[in-house]
């Protein structure tokens, strides 16, 4: 992205999250604005970065080729409101609130280019995984300017239908969470099992860190590992059978589906 200028409305974690990845990966910062009505936030992320901050919206949109949606989806529409009559038509819209639909932006915006995202928390670590959507209006450039917006924390990855983000928010972007539960669980039958908390902690985040980059740097599907450490009539089997024998498989799916099909609930009720 470096010959196209930016503009963050909203300072909070994903827009300082974003604007980190792609300062470390050496865009200059007089390329890079942000909006915030919050004179703390402004003062925190120009001292943390460098940049140019404001106070309004319009004035941080001047001028520039990107313009990132990074509000709360409550207050989205009332700030796509007052943009309206400021945006460019070759201004290129990246939003990043979940939930909020293009035909919800474009009834806001008018017809404009637009890639909806969806990246989940670890970004705030550049160790994220995003979801992202392109409409009818959006260049190759654009598309490629948005990848690398994206890219600055983590893995991008396009979507052909606009519905698949329900199931990206599903897998991915509510996912963290679901690895917390079970740490939590885990580090609590290692409690009940005899071992003190941290111990019982340090092995279970340990052991998922493993387990990651062994599956991100196979060359064979995570069946085929988990199949490697399972021996026959040993522990790990006998605790394999056991989530089995809950049901653990056909959980997992109830979970994400119940997350997916709120995302599209959600989705209908903030684009109203």
């Amino acid at each position: 992205m470096s010959n196209s200028r930016i503009a963050f409305i909203g300072a909070g974690n994903m827009a300082a999250s974003l604007i980190g990845g792609l300062r470390a990966q050496g865009l200059d910062a007089s390329f890079i604005r942000a909006s915030c009505p919050r004179p703390e936030k402004r003062a925190q992320i120009r001292a943390d970065q460098g940049i140019h901050t404001f106070a309004d919206n319009a004035d941080a949109i001047e001028g520039t080729d990107v313009v990132v949606l990074a509000v709360k989806p409550q207050v989205i529409k009332s700030v796509c409101a007052a943009l309206r009559p400021h945006l460019l038509p070759q201004q290129l819209v990246v939003s990043v609130a979940a939930g909020i639909t293009c035909a919800s932006l474009a009834g806001w915006l008018g017809d404009r280019p637009v890639v909806r995202c969806m990246p989940n928390t670890p970004a705030v670590m550049r160790q994220g995984v995003s979801g992202l959507y392109a409409n009818a209006f959006v260049s190759a450039r654009q598309r490629s300017d948005a990848e690398q917006l994206l890219s600055a924390v983590g893995l991008a990855v396009w979507l052909e239908e606009e519905r698949q983000l329900d199931a990206v928010t599903a897998v991915s972007g509510s996912g963290p969470a679901y690895f917390f539960l079970l740490i939590e669980a885990m580090t609590r039958a290692g409690e009940q099992l005899g071992l003190t908390r941290e111990t019982a902690a340090q092995l279970t985040l340990h052991t998922a860190i493993g387990a990651a980059h062994m599956a991100l740097g196979s060359d064979v599907d995570v069946c085929e590992l988990r199949r490697r450490v399972t021996s026959p009539g040993g522990t790990t089997e006998a605790a394999i059978k056991s989530f089995q024998a809950g049901g653990f498989e056909a959980l997992v799916e109830r979970a994400l589906t119940a997350a997916a099909l709120r995302s599209a609930e959600l989705a209908q009720q903030l684009g109203a």
